[in-house]
């Protein structure tokens, strides 16, 4: 996903979209997640984790090569609603499986695995950006990156709990509503995801549109995001068992606030990427929490809680992006961002339902 974030300002100067235009196809890329991810639930309740993250994973490293090489508007709104498609398979069996394994384990492991999502994005952008900088073609970039991810996955196959063997297989139940928690969990799990999409899909454009950064470049702004985030997270869990989820909720979204006020209103590159690292230090343990959380839902499988906070959380991760190209459309980039420091504002004043 994160290899996919310097390849945006390339995609939108090929079709010579505006950023309307641009968070239009972007959408497709929330659409495949929102369609996918309720399903991805029952089918992980029902055929297990591991198969759905094998299977998907593996589809999922087409999309990259296609998306660098889509020549019309159509093309890239039907590969990013593919690519949105395996990504929710993939985040729903995958966050699943970490809930099994916390639980085996007995303590807070949550923000370690994040964590290592986090460094995957630093990797993928940093890669993706390095890459383009020295002079490599978009397409060969992007069909290398594909190539290790397959191999990355095959890997890693052996080392996923069985899934007819796993310590909460017998607590799987039949199919059922999820509990209340789950959809306010999820609501939460928005504001949070929106700040990180605004990230994955805008960090790039607002800095070469507005501060003057070169595309080749202009993927270290995520990157810096990243190398936050993975620090944030990879010390979570520490911080977490001392001052508790609901410090962590409200402190991090105050800090994420700082950081996209810090962007959108001061006018240079350093303070921007100053902000970027609040914005990540900020958001990096908020879901983590809200996914364990609802991950040990009383009565409610654990792949049916994930899915649907991870339905409503990610619909602000893929599908936040398009509303900031139209506010951005409207007003400007700097105002969208603005916005989503308000919505984590909500963050911070509701951190106290982690707790209940």
């Amino acid at each position: 996903m994160s290899a996919w974030a310097p390849m945006v300002p390339y995609a939108r100067a090929r079709l010579g979209l505006d950023e309307a235009q641009l968070g239009l196809a972007l959408l497709a890329f929330g659409g495949g997640s929102m369609i996918s991810m309720p399903f991805v639930g029952w089918l992980a309740h029902r055929l297990g984790n591991r198969t759905l993250i094998v299977a998907s994973g593996l589809l999922m490293c087409v999309a990259l090569p296609v998306l660098a090489l889509a020549s019309t508007p159509l093309a890239l709104v039907a590969t990013l609603f593919y690519f949105g498609v395996m990504l929710g398979a993939v985040d729903v069996a995958m966050n699943a499986h970490a809930v099994d394994v916390e639980r085996l384990d007995g303590g807070r492991l949550m923000s370690g695995f994040h964590g290592l999502f986090s460094i995957g994005g630093l990797s993928g952008a940093a890669v993706m950006s390095g890459l383009l900088a020295v002079g490599v073609p978009l397409a060969v970039a992007a069909g290398g990156v594909a190539v290790v991810l397959v191999a990355l996955v095959l890997w890693l196959r052996s080392g996923l709990l069985d899934d007819g063997r796993t310590a909460v297989s017998a607590e799987r139940g039949e199919f059922g509503m999820p509990h209340a928690l789950a959809w306010v969990l999820g609501l939460m799990c928005f504001a949070s995801f929106l700040a990180e999409g605004a990230m994955l899909d805008w960090s790039a454009v607002f800095l070469r549109d507005f501060r003057g950064v070169a595309a080749a470049s202009a993927g270290f702004g995520y990157a810096c995001f990243s190398v936050a985030m993975a620090t944030g997270r990879l010390t979570g869990d520490r911080l977490i068992a001392r001052f508790g989820p609901v410090w962590a909720v409200r402190v991090g979204a105050a800090l994420a606030v700082c950081g996209f006020l810090l962007v959108a209103w001061v006018p240079s590159v350093e303070m921007a990427l100053g902000g970027f690292v609040l914005i990540g230090l900020g958001a990096s343990n908020i879901v983590p929490v809200m996914f364990s959380a609802a991950g040990r839902l009383p009565g409610t499988p654990p792949a049916i809680a994930i899915a649907t906070a991870t339905t409503l959380g990610y619909a602000g991760l893929l599908s936040g992006p398009a509303l900031i190209g139209f506010v951005a459309h409207a007003s400007s980039l700097p105002v969208a961002f603005a916005a989503v420091a308000g919505l984590l504002v909500l963050v911070a004043l509701s951190a106290r339902i982690v707790q209940r």
